[in-house]
This record gives structure tokens, C-alpha cells and sequence, in this order.
């Protein structure tokens, strides 16, 4: 199985999830100038449905029959990064599979593995590669789902390509299209994705597990950041391992390395998770200045639903660096008419309708 698979346009597409009982799915039509108009949008739960009362209620939303592109969710497989096995394409994946081996989450007899490679091959790091690792039972799920309601899945896609198609799709539009970009998405699986990408490929990505309530937070307090994270720090330390999420909060770090807050008086326990989550924010984006000095970040667009302004305001301040709301209403018209939970969890979906045949 490929990441994703290969398929043909069609006029109208389908796109969607199936995880935690949970499917999010976008119907959309192509238009003549390159965009999208959103034909129906949302997010259905299982709930107390058995197996065939959701199966019913998913037909009825025009499935049954339709071709579609399925995107497995972050949480649904590892994203590893390993150096180019020296090998010929066509045994690549059976090395990376050999490399990965002790990487993986469950035994490397149980996944299923691509091969991305990791940016354009015209900058430093053209010898290494993404891995893509789902289990054999997540890949299973989703497709049994598929048969059941009767829908032929034509392309099963990951979301940190999906937000790349995203990313390349507005700086095209921008003339920046060969300048790193990043995009910070968060959805209400207490989860963000990061990524870097330039020249239509991805280069770099991380996961943050976000705070409880994060989305639902105040995040106005200042808090200041007296830890030892600044220009001299080594690189070494804040390298993810792409073996999954990051690491979570106070772990990950030796003692010496744990940032150290100095809250204002009435500053909550909250406004210091949220400053943890910038501590990291700002970690990846040290790393990709030192690591990609060759392409110098353009920017940083954020989703947060409907508070997508006020965190792209949040950030520039804790930042030090402008942050602007990924905007997608040009490209996708109607997107604007699901619920801010429904945008969401859709957003990255909307990436999977961008891609083109034959891309990765």
C-alpha cells in the first residue's frame, strides 16, 4: 500500500476520517480556476448507533457509491525520519522497513510502510527520508468501514501532506511559492501539527500534545520565559524523533534543560501550559533556522477554528515574530459554513483535495 495511493480527478471528490468512532468528511466540486466549492461538510459520531444504524446514517450522506480519498489522522500512525537506505527504488521500502524496525510502536510484521523523502533534494537534508507506519489494523478498519457503506476508497493519504498541499496552495497564490512556510494546525484531539514545507514538498514536521482545555483557555497572560532556550542552546536537544507526538510537557529534557517560568502575580496553572506549548513553538523553529539556514522561514499561519486570529495574535506577541491565521475561504468556498468544531477537525482534509496525481 502506498501513501497515498494513485488516482484520477473527478469532478466532485470525497474526503474523509474514521477515528476514535469519530468520521469528518469534506464534498467538494472542482472548479475552473483551480478552487473548491464545498458541496457538504461535517463531523459524524457512532455514539449508541450499532455497527448497521451508522452505516445507514453514513450512506445517507452520499457515500454509498462515491470514490474517496480517506486521511488517516496523525494519531493513526508514526512519522519517523532515517537517512536514505543506499538502495534501488524499487527495494527502498523493504530497507526503510529493515531501518525501522526498533522504532516502531508494535512489531515491524504489523504496519504497513511508506517512503516520503524529505524536502526537494536541492537542500541540505536530501539523504533523509519520512516513514510513514500504520498498523496493519488501522489500515484494516478503515477500509472494512468503506466496504460496509459501499464506498471505493481510490487514495489513502497522511495529514502532514495533506497540510502541505495547503501550504504550497496559498503561497502559490502569494508568488512565495519556493520560500519555507510554516502552518501550525490544531484540532479538539488536544493535538497540533507542525510543518515546514518549500518548493511543494515537505522538509520538516512535529507534533505537540496540547494542554487540557487549551482551545477553551485564556491565553492572555504574559508569561516570562527565563529558561536556558536561546541562540547558544545545541541543536541536539531539540531535535524530535518523528516517532510519534512529541514529548510531553516536563518530560524529554535533563533537569538542566527544563524551562523555568516566572509567573505574573494571578497568572494561572494554565497560562504556564500554554507557555510550555510556546517553549516548543519556538524549539522547531530554532531547529529549522539552524538546521535550514539555506531557506529562511517566510512565515507562520495557525487554525484554531473560530479563535485562529486571536492565537496568530497570541503567538506574534510570545513569539517575537509575525503569525498570521491560515486562511483558506479563496480556495475552498462553503468551508465557512461547518460549525468551528466541524472546521477543525475538516481542515486538513481539505489538503487531500489539493493533491495531484502521482504526488506523495
Amino acid at each position: 500500500m502506498r501513501w497515498p495511493w494513485q488516482r484520477g480527478r473527478s469532478v466532485t471528490q470525497w474526503v474523509w476520517s474514521w477515528s476514535g468512532q469519530t468520521l469528518a468528511f469534506v464534498h467538494a466540486s472542482d472548479q475552473a480556476d483551480g478552487t473548491f466549492k464545498v458541496l457538504s461538510i461535517g463531523v459524524t459520531q457512532q455514539g449508541a448507533d450499532d455497527h448497521d444504524q451508522f452505516i445507514k446514517r453514513l450512506q445517507g450522506l452520499g457515500l454509498k457509491g462515491a470514490q474517496a480519498t480517506v486521511m488517516l489522522r496523525s494519531e493513526q500512525y508514526q512519522l519517523l525520519q532515517i537517512a536514505t537506505p543506499a538502495v534501488p527504488p524499487e527495494e527502498l521500502r523493504a530497507a526503510a522497513r529493515y531501518q525501522v524496525r526498533e522504532m516502531l510502536q508494535t512489531h515491524v510484521d504489523d504496519v504497513t510502510i511508506d517512503v516520503i523523502q524529505v524536502g526537494d533534494g536541492q537542500h541540505k537534508g536530501a539523504g533523509h527520508s519520512f516513514v510513514v507506519a500504520a498498523t496493519n489494523q488501522v489500515v484494516k478498519e478503515v477500509l472494512d468501514l468503506a466496504k460496509a457503506v459501499g464506498c471505493e476508497v481510490s487514495v489513502i493519504d497522511i495529514q502532514e501532506s495533506a497540510q502541505r498541499n495547503l501550504q504550497t496552495a496559498l503561497t502559490q497564490r502569494e508568488g512565495t511559492l519556493q520560500r519555507a512556510n510554516a502552518a501550525l494546525i490544531l484540532d479538539d484531539a488536544h493535538q497540533a501539527v507542525l510543518t515546514i514545507a518549500a518548493n511543494e514538498e515537505l522538509f520538516y514536521t512535529r507534533r505537540f500534545d496540547l494542554p487540557e482545555g487549551f482551545l477553551s483557555g485564556t491565553w492572555g497572560q504574559s508569561i516570562e520565559v527565563v529558561a536556558p532556550v536561546d541562540g547558544f542552546t545545541p541543536v541536539e536537544e531539540y531535535v524530535p524523533t518523528y516517532g510519534g507526538t512529541a514529548a510531553p510537557y516536563g518530560q524529554g529534557y535533563s533537569d538542566s534543560e527544563q524551562p523555568r517560568f516566572a509567573t505574573a502575580s494571578g497568572a494561572s496553572a494554565d497560562d504556564e501550559q500554554s507557555q510550555r506549548l510556546v517553549v516548543e513553538i519556538q524549539r522547531s523553529l530554532d531547529v529549522w533556522d539552524r538546521t535550514w539556514s539555506s531557506l529562511p522561514l517566510n512565515g507562520l499561519r495557525v487554525f484554531a477554528g473560530d479563535r485562529s486570529t486571536e492565537l496568530a495574535q497570541w503567538l506574534t506577541q510570545q513569539l517575537g515574530q509575525l503569525v498570521t491565521a491560515l486562511e483558506v475561504g479563496t480556495l475552498f468556498a462553503g468551508f465557512d459554513t461547518a460549525t468551528p468544531a466541524d472546521q477543525a477537525l475538516c481542515m486538513p482534509l481539505l489538503g487531500v483535495l489539493l493533491r495531484t496525481d502521482g504526488a506523495t
